[in-house]
This record gives structure tokens, C-alpha cells and sequence, in this order.
């Protein structure tokens, strides 16, 4: 009996301890629960705000949507002659120049004489023009008597045929003196000079083959000059170039016909307005760019060639969302915004922007369309957030 009633007690205190036990897990396992809670509300309540009707006088919300926006890219550039309005003069036979009449910076037609040339390549090429043009007119005449002879019955065919055959070789002849000529820069009216006095002319004429403006000159009186040497360089100006380089890791952007604003340092930042005319195949492997051209239009002359500049390209556009600065709000190096819950409270979200376009920042990521953004008083609501967390 005595056994019986201290087993008894002993399962009681058994049962005690193991209830007791229970209790504590319990309250240790609710301890943790509100701790867990806390942890995971903390975030919201940390970034939510509630604002008596007052304060949010000054606030203004917007619906988040998109907007069609298009970015410029800013590249260095430079003034150039426009090369399809350029010629290049230079001798066409190796001689020594005995005249130079053109100056840098002087207006020029074309067909005017820049300079005069003497040499004996063209002495000899005068000499078998003039030997072929005589013999030709021999010929001529001699065709022309014979055919009468064979009318009159004096000569046979043969002869005729004879003397029309040497007529045609001295043709060939002269027109092949005649075309060397050409080639060594003597045209028809110096080859008609020479034919009417029947001299030797002592030089003939280097001239430019487009009007417009000696921009270099490389040639002086005596100086001896070969056909490889460039003696003047003439460009018509009223149109120039404007060249840029774009880097490589944007040019993907840039497109024949783009819109492009070009200013000029040396003349106060006027503004031009281009279109983008080329845009190169190839990198600049030193600079790690493309080359673009543009035409711009220089009637008055003010642009110089070799003038520095700054080129804006105007990319295409396209629908991004956007922010305005005054909705962002930063914070340990991040950019957030406060979305409107509604009833006066504000959340505020991390989001991913990029660079600034015209005062906007396209939005790369943590928003999307049909958000209602506080555009104005942003600032306001994130100070009110600050205090309301010191306290």
C-alpha cells in the first residue's frame, strides 16, 4: 500500500515538471513569434507613413505612365571642308614653274590660271603635235589632188587608195599627239593658240577645275615640281562638315538622318541645326570611336575649317517611364519615391533609375504603370518619416 501511494506521487511530480516544461516552450515560442512579426512588419512600418490631412497641402501625386522621350548624346567635333566640294592641282608633266598667280584665301573660277609651267616633255610633245598637224594637212591636200587625177583619168585607184590610207594614218597621228597633250595639261584652247602661231608655246597653264577658294598653296616661282606633288588645294566653302566622334559603346544609337544641333565656341555657341549624313563602318581603333558626319550650310563664311565644336544628336524616341527630380529621394546612395496607399499614407520604394534625360530620370526598375507617385513634397514626407522614426 505504502508502494502504491509513492508511485502515485512520484507520476504526479512527473506530470508537474513535464507541464511546467510545456508552459515554457510555449511562452518561449510566442516570444519568438512576436519577434518574427516584429522583423517582418519593421520594413513596412519603417518605410509608411501617415499624415494628418493638414500636412498634405503641399504634396502632389501623379499616375506613373509612359512618355515618349528621346536622349542626346553630346560628342566633341570639329569644322572640315566638305571633300566633295574640294579639288586637289597639281603639274601634269615634271617642269619648273615660271609663274605663280593665285594666293592663299583667293576666289577662283574655273578654267582661272593658279600657275605656268615650262618644261621640254612639253616642248617635244608640242613639237610631235605640230609635225603631226602639218603632215596632216599634206595628206588632206594630197587625197584631195589625187582624187581629181583619178577623175581625169591620170592616176590609177591604187594611188588614190595609196594616198587616203597616209591620210588616215596622219589622222590617227594627230589625234594621238593631240591627246597627249591633253595629258600634260595643255587643252584646246592652247592647242588651237599653238596651231594659229605655229611656235613652240614656252609654257602652259596650271588651272583650277572647280570655282571657289585657295585654301592651301605649295608652289613657288622656280620651284621644280613633279605630277605627284600637290600644288593647290581649292574648296567651294559655302557648305562645310562638321565631324564628331561618337564612342563606340553608344554609337548603336546613332543612324543616318538623326537631327543634330552643333554649337561653335569661336563664334559665341551659335546653334546649327544638320542631319546626320554618314555614319562610319569602322572604330577608330586609338579612340574607341565612330565617326559621324554632318553638312552644314556656310553662306556667310563664318565657319572656318579646322574650328572646334560640340555635337548634340538627338536620339529616337521612345516610351520609358520617367520621374521628375523633384520625386526622388536619396538615401545612403539609393534613389527612393513614395507611392500614395491612399487615406494620407505614403510608401516609400527603392527604385532603379537612369541618367537624367531633359530633367527626367527614366525608370529602370521598381515601378510600374498605374502607380500614383508623389511628384511634390517628396522631401517633406521623407522628413516627416525621419522624425516620426526618432521619436
Amino acid at each position: 500500500m505504502k508502494f502504491q501511494i509513492r508511485f502515485n506521487v512520484f507520476l504526479l511530480i512527473i506530470v508537474f515538471l513535464v507541464a511546467a516544461c510545456s508552459n515554457g516552450e510555449d511562452s518561449n515560442n510566442s516570444k519568438k513569434s512576436v519577434k518574427l512579426a516584429d522583423a517582418t512588419e519593421e520594413p513596412a512600418n519603417r518605410n509608411k507613413i501617415t499624415l494628418i490631412p493638414e500636412m498634405t497641402k503641399g504634396i502632389k501625386v501623379e499616375e506613373l505612365k509612359l512618355v515618349s522621350l528621346a536622349d542626346n548624346i553630346h560628342v566633341p567635333s570639329q569644322i572640315k571642308v566638305d571633300e566633295q566640294k574640294l579639288i586637289r592641282v597639281g603639274a601634269n608633266v615634271t617642269g619648273r614653274i615660271v609663274e605663280v598667280n593665285a594666293m592663299l584665301g583667293d576666289n577662283v573660277d574655273a578654267g582661272t590660271t593658279l600657275a605656268r609651267i615650262s618644261s621640254p616633255e612639253l616642248t617635244t610633245a608640242q613639237l610631235a603635235y605640230l609635225r603631226a598637224h602639218s603632215l596632216t594637212e599634206l595628206n588632206e591636200r594630197a587625197a584631195t589632188r589625187a582624187k581629181l587625177l583619178l577623175d581625169a583619168d591620170v592616176i590609177g585607184t591604187a594611188e588614190l587608195q595609196r594616198r587616203q590610207a597616209e591620210l588616215q594614218v596622219s589622222r590617227a597621228e594627230l589625234s594621238a599627239a593631240k591627246d597627249q597633250l591633253r595629258l600634260l595639261g595643255v587643252y584646246d584652247s592652247a592647242v588651237k593658240d599653238l596651231v594659229r602661231r605655229g611656235q613652240i608655246l614656252p609654257s602652259v597653264a596650271i588651272t583650277a577645275h572647280k570655282s571657289g577658294t585657295v585654301i592651301e598653296r605649295n608652289v613657288v616661282t622656280g620651284q621644280v615640281v613633279q605630277p605627284s606633288d600637290q600644288l593647290f588645294k581649292v574648296a567651294d566653302l559655302s557648305t562645310v562638315w562638321a565631324v564628331g566622334d561618337v564612342p563606340e559603346h553608344i554609337a548603336t544609337n546613332v543612324m543616318v538622318g538623326q537631327h543634330v544641333e552643333i554649337k561653335v565656341p569661336a563664334l559665341d555657341n551659335i546653334t546649327l541645326d544638320g542631319l546626320i549624313i554618314y555614319v562610319s563602318d569602322t572604330v577608330n581603333p586609338l579612340t574607341r570611336t565612330v565617326m559621324v558626319r554632318t553638312v552644314v550650310e556656310n553662306q556667310d563664311r563664318r565657319l572656318k575649317p579646322s574650328m572646334l565644336a560640340s555635337m548634340r544628336i538627338t536620339e529616337s524616341a521612345q516610351e520609358q517611364l520617367v520621374l521628375p527630380e523633384s520625386a526622388i529621394v536619396r538615401e545612403s546612395n539609393k534613389d527612393y519615391v513614395y507611392l500614395d496607399k491612399g487615406n494620407f499614407t505614403y510608401l516609400r520604394v527603392p527604385v532603379e533609375l537612369a541618367p537624367e534625360i531633359g530633367n527626367l530620370r527614366p525608370v529602370i526598375s521598381g515601378l510600374s504603370i498605374g502607380q500614383r507617385i508623389v511628384i511634390d513634397g517628396a522631401f517633406d514626407i521623407d522628413n516627416e518619416r525621419k522624425l516620426e522614426k526618432q521619436e
